[in-house]
């Protein structure tokens, strides 16, 4: 899907994100960021549980890496909920998604 980001005004990290994405995930959150200038892959992942929507973007990073971030948007800026390496079936995803894109 495409998603129209030039409403955000940037990026609203919280303490626990930070920490978790860089520690567990070996990903930081400039990493994390930059796919969202490279034209992501974006896919609703809201739960019914969920307090509020949520969407996941899968894009390359500048390192060449395919990272898969979970995120919300509040008051125009991104917020990320966790940001990691993609899947290989997040990866194939993404793949076929760019070439249906064109």
């Amino acid at each position: 899907m495409e998603w129209d980001f030039t409403h955000v005004t940037g990026f609203e990290w919280d303490a626990g994100n930070l920490t978790k994405s860089t520690g567990k995930h070996h990903v930081s959150p400039d990493e994390a960021e930059e796919i969202f200038f490279r034209a992501p892959w974006v896919v609703e992942d809201t739960r019914p549980e969920d307090p509020e929507p949520r969407w996941a973007a899968i894009g390359r990073s500048e390192r060449d890496r395919v990272l898969r971030i979970l995120f919300t948007v509040r008051k125009n800026k991104i917020r990320p909920i966790s940001c990691r390496p993609a899947s290989r079936s997040e990866r194939s995803f993404y793949e076929k998604a760019l070439r249906q894109r064109g």
